[in-house]
C-alpha cells in the first residue's frame, strides 16, 4: 500500500481501504445514532419480552448515547398498564440488554396513550363510483396493466365487502 497526494491536497490510499469508507454518510449517520439497535427492538419484541408486556406496551424510539451505551428506551403504554410496565421496567431492562450481549438500554421512558394501535382491522373505503375507474381503466393501452388493475379493483372491493 501507497500514498498517493493529488494536487487537490487530498491524500488517496490505494490498497485495502476500511468498510466504513464504502458505507454512505446517511447511513453512518443512523447507525452511530443507533438505529440498528431500535430495529433490532422492534422486529423482536415479543420474544424479548413477556405476551403480557408485550400486549401492554411497544417500543416508540430510542435515545443512544455516545459510545452506543447507557440509552434510554421510549414505550407507548396503554392506559390502565401503566403500574405492571413500571414495576416490570428492570425486567425488560435485563432482557433487552441481555439479547445485545452490552447495556444498551438503561433507563425506559413510558408514554401513557388511550389504546392500542390496531392497523390490522383498519377497512379500507369502499370505492363508490366505479363505472368512472373502469373507463379509466379502459382507456390504458397495456393489457397487462389493464388486467392488473381490474384484478386489484375486484379484490379490494372483495376485502371491503
Amino acid at each position: 500500500m501507497h500514498n498517493k497526494n493529488n494536487n487537490k491536497s487530498r491524500t488517496y490510499i490505494q490498497g485495502l481501504r476500511p468498510f466504513s469508507n464504502s458505507i454512505p454518510k446517511t447511513l453512518k449517520k443512523h447507525l452511530r445514532k443507533g438505529g440498528y439497535n431500535y430495529s433490532n427492538i422492534v422486529d423482536n419484541w415479543t420474544s424479548m419480552v413477556n405476551k403480557n408486556i408485550s400486549d401492554a406496551c411497544y417500543p416508540v424510539s430510542i435515545k443512544m448515547k455516545k459510545g452506543m451505551k447507557d440509552g434510554t428506551l421510549f414505550l407507548n403504554v396503554i392506559h390502565g398498564k401503566e403500574v405492571t410496565i413500571e414495576y416490570a421496567k428492570n425486567e425488560i431492562i435485563d432482557k433487552i440488554n441481555s439479547f445485545f450481549g452490552y447495556s444498551c438500554i438503561s433507563n425506559i421512558f413510558l408514554k401513557i396513550i388511550d389504546h392500542k394501535i390496531n392497523k390490522q382491522n383498519k377497512i379500507l373505503p369502499k370505492i363508490k363510483n366505479l363505472n368512472s375507474v373502469e373507463k379509466k381503466i379502459k382507456k390504458i393501452d397495456n393489457e397487462q396493466l389493464k388486467n392488473s388493475l381490474k384484478n386489484f379493483l375486484k379484490a379490494y372491493n372483495e376485502k371491503n365487502d
